[in-house]
């Protein structure tokens, strides 16, 4: 049986070798059909190989959340400057314009509300392959909970996306959870990131944590980080560069661009970061040109 560390003998992660793309831009979608790959490259800038997600799915379990009361005056605007937009199906269908040219990745799974201390015990399907298909998604979201109760189920959950994804050529996004009983190590996050790449997500979003090359290096498939809660703007800057320098492939924000005081600035500063190269310094005066209205 295995050791439920997985780590106790030294590892060489090969971190001076990059990982071979063989034709196409995406990590691990090599050998994915047309339409995923298609999806893929709507989802992932293919000049910079990476992505700016704006989450803004905290009402599933939350509620109205604070920066989100309006979802309707508060998202449209920042669409410009992001590449995919991360909703609900309810959430996207009442306040996004089906006009809108930005990729879509559509939360698929439910919980329990922030009502019970456990949110991992009540997951299930929110919004099934049908419903997806007919939402044009470019992804779907599944949360999981490695380490919790709900550890099992919301794997099977991912499990059965991933499945339904591929038949259609729809990406899954596997979304790591981290509750309060849970880790917040590199040990945590290799084990975690890396479960749900074989379990079948073409996409892992996890958090940024010390080690973090490590955690990108042992995942075969993209990571794009957690924004997490909301940090002042430079510290949100360079978390973002740090991931970005250590192998992620993007950012999925949400509290860090939409309870800032200057949503549109944060969001093109990231976007500086993650599709430029730009060092944390750097955006954050595109933050402040956009806040002072220079730019």
């Amino acid at each position: 049986m295995a050791d439920n560390i997985g780590n106790k003998a030294a590892h060489d992660y090969h971190l001076d070798t990059p990982v071979a793309l063989d034709g196409f831009f995406v990590k691990g979608a090599t050998h994915s059909d047309w339409g995923m790959q298609n999806r893929l490259a709507r989802l992932f800038n293919p000049k910079s190989g990476n992505t700016v997600m704006l989450a803004f799915d905290h009402g599933y379990i939350m509620g109205p959340t604070a920066g989100l009361e309006r979802i309707d005056l508060v998202i449209p605007p920042l669409i410009p400057y992001v590449d995919v937009l991360m909703g609900t199906k309810g959430v996207i269908r009442s306040c996004i314009s089906p006009a809108a040219r930005v990729a879509k990745c559509v939360r698929v799974t439910y919980d329990t509300t922030v009502l019970f201390d456990e949110m991992s015990n009540g997951g299930g399907i929110a919004c099934d392959i049908e419903n997806a298909i007919r939402m044009n998604a470019d992804c779907m979201a599944v949360q999981t909970f490695l380490g919790a109760p709900g550890e099992s189920r919301s794997l099977e959950l991912l499990a059965r996306t991933a499945d339904a994804g591929t038949k259609y050529g729809i990406p899954t996004l596997g979304v790591v959870a981290v509750g309060k009983q849970m880790e917040r190590t590199e040990k945590f996050f290799q084990l975690a990131t890396r479960v749900l790449a074989e379990n079948g997500a073409n996409i892992v979003k996890s958090y940024y944590c010390e080690g973090f090359e490590r955690v990108a290096a042992a995942c075969p498939v993209p990571i794009v980080i957690a924004g997490g809660k909301k940090l002042p703007e430079l510290e949100a800057l360079e978390m973002a560069y740090r991931a970005i320098q250590e192998g992620a492939h993007g950012v999925d924000m949400g509290r860090n661009i939409f309870q800032s005081d200057c949503p549109a600035g944060m969001t093109q500063a990231i976007g500086a970061v993650v599709h430029q190269g730009s060092t944390p310094k750097e955006a954050f005066q595109v933050y402040e040109a956009v806040k002072n209205g220079e730019i």
